[in-house]
């Protein structure tokens, strides 16, 4: 973010300038320290909650400028319904709400980590400043100019959660802010141009994670051409932009131990090739590499919290042009698995490059369990629009576990069938395989079945079409931004819940 943001924690108390910010429960009950410290202004809260119809249901909010008997110079009151039994996924909403609230031309904030029943635990406080964190961010660094009205804007926003324990509120934040951070780092990826962010780049900026630990190899088209994956580069050959393949791997669990394993499409640009895209819309083909923003994220979020795990991530990155060295459609390439791909249409790229990539890591990695992302098809907005990924798995426990930290985080998946009949749709007359089904009809379930030729079944395997959540998303409490982020959080979740020692 180019303006700093600043993050603290500390006691209750009225502050003595900026905002502040405090929930109710229905009702307008406030916790104790809450109403210790907007007593001064109770009777103009009373008279404002009536006027208003404020009465502190879930999600509404009641706002005083300038209130009188506050040193503070706008009183934010959020209503967060009955207030029982509130889940993680709840009080990080919350969080985004709160700074939602904070006007850009504010440089200081304080919100009141307390229920109607008293203070909110350390890992609740560590939650709502999670919240705060990922609502705060902003990519507007190619802007040169400010929009009328923020002139004011400050150089940096700082924002404090009042807790009764602020120390173990800091110790429980160390791991959601290395979430946070990861959050962050896949959203910049998605949201750089083409231009600035082009397959040796997204491998240069990946490099950076070793300064959290993770080992980072970066394999170049002589080595790609050494492995046999000429599907991947079959993709990128008529782009001047070379195609990279970037292994991370995080070594935080027992020595020995199989890693778990996420794989990431990387087109860092797609004009659909020789089967061009339409020009509107084609713009935000900067995105198609969301798949490898999140793997990279992740491998950050896991390094930075001391994940006790194995973990790899590969992604592929190509640029998909269409120039005189391009793919054409009726070109057969041979993949580094051996099978053989009729190109049909040049603009479903990413199965080849996930097909090559899939097939890699399973043989040098042999991991407890591979799942990839990409923002494969546009089949699976118009089955499930922007509130789910598609998921397709070979596996029922880990499509159940991916389904559970789904519904923990937000970040939600449903499940997508998988069959042999689909599996017609992409037999061709002259090769093993075509890289598309022919037709509009379940073009995300045969393009997962294209996918699963390259998988082992003796690997549990996941793919998660992340066409409709990946960029350009249903907008929420926690994001405003074009590049969501989406499968940082889902994934370090289902890591934690089932699979660190």
């Amino acid at each position: 973010m180019p303006d700093a943001f600043k993050l603290a924690f500390g006691p209750f108390a009225a502050p003595a300038r900026g905002i502040l910010v405090v929930f109710c429960a229905e009702g307008v009950k406030f916790g104790p320290a809450t109403a210790k410290a907007i007593a001064p202004a109770a009777d103009l809260v009373g008279r404002a909650a009536k006027a208003e119809r404020f009465t502190g249901k879930s999600g509404s909010a009641l706002e005083l400028a300038v209130p009188e008997g506050l040193k503070a110079v706008r009183l934010v009151i959020i209503g967060i319904g009955k207030g029982t039994a509130l889940t993680q996924k709840d009080v990080v909403k919350f969080g985004g709400m709160a700074m939602g609230k904070v006007p850009a031309g504010a440089s200081e904030a304080s919100v009141f980590a307390e229920l109607p029943n008293g203070a909110m635990s350390a890992g609740h406080a560590a939650d709502l400043a999670q919240g705060a964190r990922l609502r705060a961010y902003a990519f507007d660094r190619y802007k040169t100019k400010r929009k009328d009205g923020d002139d004011e804007k400050p150089k940096s926003r700082s924002v404090t959660i009042a807790t009764s324990d602020a120390a173990s509120a800091r110790k429980a934040y160390a791991e959601r802010e290395a979430i946070a951070d990861g959050v962050v780092l896949a959203r910049d990826l998605v949201n750089e141009p083409a231009n600035v962010l082009f397959p040796e780049e997204f491998a240069r900026r990946a490099g950076a994670l070793k300064k959290v630990g993770v080992g980072v190899e970066v394999l170049d088209v002589r080595a790609l051409r050494k492995l046999g994956m000429n599907a991947l580069l079959g993709v990128g050959q008529g782009s001047v932009r070379e195609s990279r393949v970037v292994v991370m791997r995080w070594n935080g669990g027992k020595k020995g131990d199989a890693p778990v394993a996420f794989i990431g499409k990387g087109v860092c640009f797609d004009t659909g090739g020789i089967s061009i895209k339409p020009a509107s819309g084609m713009e935000d083909m900067k995105g198609d590499m969301a798949g490898a923003a999140c793997v990279t994220g992740l491998l950050h979020a896991l390094a930075a919290r001391k994940a006790r795990v194995n973990a790899v991530g590969v992604i592929g990155l190509v640029e998909n042009m269409p120039d005189g060295n391009a793919q054409r459609p009726g070109d057969i390439v041979k993949s580094m698995s051996g099978q053989t791909i009729e190109i049909i249409n040049t603009d479903a790229e990413g199965r080849l490059v996930l097909g090559d990539v899939i097939w890699y890591t399973a043989q040098r990695f042999k991991p407890k369990f591979m799942i990839d992302l990409a923002t494969l098809t546009g089949a699976i907005i118009i089955a499930l629009g922007h509130e789910y990924a598609g998921m397709f798995a070979n596996n029922d426990q880990l499509a159940e576990r991916l389904a559970k930290a789904g519904e923990e985080t937000g970040e939600a998946v449903w499940r997508m069938p998988l069959g042999p009949e689909y599996d017609k749709q992409i037999d061709s007359k002259f090769a093993d395989m075509k890289n598309t089904g022919g037709s509009r009809w379940g073009g995300a379930i045969t393009a997962a079945q294209f996918i699963k030729r390259f998988v082992d079944d003796k690997i549990p395997w996941a793919h998660l079409d992340i066409a409709g959540t990946g960029f350009d998303s249903r907008q929420t409490d926690i994001n405003k931004s074009w590049g969501s982020g989406w499968g940082v959080r889902l994934l370090d979740r289902l890591v934690r819940d089932n699979y660190e020692r």
